[in-house]
C-alpha cells in the first residue's frame, strides 16, 4: 500500500472548555478567603476592574455595573430630607443618634495579643536564670532543637560537637532546661518526659517509676492483669498508677502557639434560626465588590481617536471583567441553592443534633436544585457552614448510610453518636465489647457488623474493652 499526504475537510463536534468556563469553575470551588485572594490577583491583571464603594440605595437593591447614568438626578417637588427630619428620632421612638459620630479613640483594649511560642517561653526563662554566658549559649542551641511537642531532637554528644564544648556542660544545661515550664520539656524520650513531671510534682512512688521505665507499653495496651502478676502487686495498684499517668502530659509543648498554625475557620455560609424557619446567608463580606472602571468608556465610544489594537485590548479586558463579575454572582446563587436544599433535607439535624443526621449524596441535591452532580461537588468542596449546631464542613452533610429495619438508612455519623452514648453509659467494671454493642444497635433497628463497630470506635478514639475496664 502506498503512503502519501493529503488535505481533507472534516466537520466534527468537540467539547472544548473555554477560558471563561474554566474561570467560572475555578471561582465556584474557591472558599471566601481564596476568592478574595483571587480577586486581588485579577485586580492587578485587569485595569478595567476596580473596587466598588458600598453605598446604601433607597430601594435596598445593589445597582449593576454601568458606565453612565441615564440623565441627571431630577429634582422632585416635595423632596424632603427625611433623614434630617428624623434626626432627633423622637417620632420614631428611638434614642437620639448623632449622624456623624467621631470615631472612638484607639486604646490598648482594641488590640489582640499573640500567645508566645514554646521557644520564646523557654528563652525567657533561660535569660532569667542565673547561668554563665557559656551555659546560656548552650541553652539557646538546645532550645532551638526542641520541637513543637517539647522534645529535644538532638543528642548531648552532637550538641557538644557542634558547640565545641564538653558533653558534661551540655548535660548540666539540659538539666536546667528540664526544670523550666511546662513540666517535661526538654526530654528525649516519653519515659524521661513522664519521669520529669513526676519528680516536679513531688510524687514518691517506686511502683510508678518502675512501670514508667520498663512496662509503659504493657500499661498502654491495658494488660493490667499481666503487669500485676509480673510485679506481684494487686491489680488495683496497676489501676492507680494508670490513673496517675493519665494526669500527666505526654506532649508538654502542644499548648503553645506555633507561627504557622491555623487559628480560625471562616464559614462561607451562615444558617440562623429565626422563629421556626432557618435563614441562609452567604458570608461574602470579605469578598471585594467589583465594578468596571468608567474611564475606559471613551476608548470604545470615541473609536476614531484610538487604533484597532487599543480597542481590541479594551474589549478583551471588558469581556473578562464582565465574565468574572457574572461568575462571582453565579457562585453566590449556586451556594444559596445548594445550602437551601441541604437545610431542607437535614432539618432534623439542625433541630435536634447529630443523631438525626440523614444519609445524603450529591445526586439527590443535584436533582433537586437542577444542577449537575459535579457542580454540586465543586460548590461544597472547601466550604464551611455555620449552623446552630456548630461549624461544619459542607461535606459533613453528605454522610454514607447503613441499612436499618423498615428499609430506612441511618447515617454513619448518627451511629457514631449512638456508639458514644452506649460507651458513656456502660459499667466501667464490665465494659461492653464490640459484639455486645452490635447486639444493642440491632435491638434499636440498626444492622451493623462487628468490624464496622470496631472501625467507628477507632475513628472516635474509644479504646478497646481491655483499656476501658476499671478494677
Amino acid at each position: 500500500m502506498r503512503l502519501g499526504y493529503g488535505l481533507n475537510v472534516e466537520q466534527t463536534q468537540k467539547l472544548i472548555m473555554t477560558p471563561e468556563l474554566r474561570q467560572a469553575i475555578t471561582v465556584l470551588q474557591l472558599s471566601s478567603l481564596e476568592l478574595s485572594l483571587y480577586i486581588e490577583q485579577q485586580l492587578q491583571e485587569n485595569p478595567l476592574l476596580e473596587l466598588r464603594e458600598e453605598e446604601a440605595d433607597g430601594n435596598g437593591e445593589e445597582g449593576e455595573f454601568e458606565w453612565e447614568l441615564e440623565g441627571e438626578e431630577e429634582k422632585r417637588e416635595y423632596d424632603l430630607d427625611w433623614e434630617e427630619y428624623f434626626q432627633d428620632s423622637s417620632d420614631l421612638g428611638f434614642p437620639r443618634v448623632e449622624r456623624d459620630p467621631e470615631p472612638p479613640a484607639h486604646n490598648y483594649e482594641s488590640f489582640l495579643s499573640q500567645a508566645p511560642t514554646l521557644m520564646e517561653h523557654l528563652m525567657f526563662q533561660l535569660y532569667l536564670s542565673k547561668c554563665s554566658p557559656e551555659a546560656r549559649a548552650i541553652g539557646e542551641y538546645l532550645i532551638g532543637n526542641i520541637d513543637e511537642h517539647g522534645y529535644l531532637q538532638t543528642s548531648v554528644e552532637e550538641a557538644a560537637k557542634q558547640l565545641a564544648v564538653h558533653p558534661r556542660a551540655v548535660e548540666e544545661t539540659l538539666e536546667l532546661i528540664q526544670t523550666f515550664d511546662p513540666p517535661g520539656v526538654g526530654a528525649r524520650t516519653l519515659q524521661e518526659c513522664l519521669l520529669i513531671q513526676v519528680n516536679q510534682l513531688g510524687i514518691k512512688d517506686p511502683l510508678l517509676e518502675r512501670i514508667i521505665r520498663y512496662h509503659l507499653m504493657d500499661l498502654a495496651r491495658g494488660k493490667f492483669n499481666r503487669l500485676a502478676q509480673q510485679l506481684n502487686v494487686p491489680v488495683q495498684e496497676i489501676q492507680r498508677v494508670a490513673d496517675i499517668l493519665k494526669t500527666l502530659d505526654p506532649k508538654p509543648g502542644r499548648n503553645f502557639s506555633t507561627p504557622h498554625d491555623v487559628r480560625y475557620v471562616v464559614p462561607d455560609i451562615v444558617v440562623e434560626k429565626v422563629g421556626d424557619d432557618y435563614i441562609i446567608l452567604i458570608n461574602d463580606v470579605s469578598v471585594p465588590r467589583l465594578t468596571i472602571n468608567p474611564a475606559y468608556r471613551a476608548v470604545l465610544s470615541q473609536q476614531e481617536n484610538y487604533d484597532s489594537r487599543t480597542r481590541r485590548f479594551v474589549e478583551s479586558k471588558l469581556n473578562a471583567a464582565a465574565w468574572l463579575i457574572r461568575s462571582i454572582e453565579q457562585r453566590r446563587l449556586t451556594l444559596y441553592k445548594v445550602a437551601s436544599c441541604v437545610v431542607q433535607l437535614q432539618r432534623d439535624f439542625l433541630d435536634h443534633g447529630v443523631k438525626y443526621l440523614k444519609p445524603l449524596n450529591l445526586k439527590q441535591v443535584a436533582e433537586m436544585v437542577g444542577l449537575h452532580e459535579s457542580t454540586v461537588s465543586r460548590a461544597t468542596s472547601n466550604k464551611y457552614i455555620q449552623t446552630p449546631q456548630g461549624v461544619f464542613e459542607m461535606k459533613y452533610f453528605f454522610p454514607t448510610g447503613i441499612n436499618s429495619d423498615g428499609g430506612n438508612l441511618t447515617s454513619a455519623e448518627s451511629i457514631k453518636k449512638m456508639l458514644q452514648e452506649i460507651v458513656a453509659a456502660e459499667d466501667p467494671k464490665e465494659p461492653l465489647n464490640d459484639q455486645k454493642i452490635v447486639e444493642i444497635l440491632y435491638k434499636q433497628g440498626i444492622r451493623i457488623s462487628r468490624r464496622t463497630v470496631a472501625k467507628y470506635r477507632g475513628e472516635l478514639g474509644i479504646p478497646p474493652v481491655q483499656q476501658r475496664k476499671r478494677y
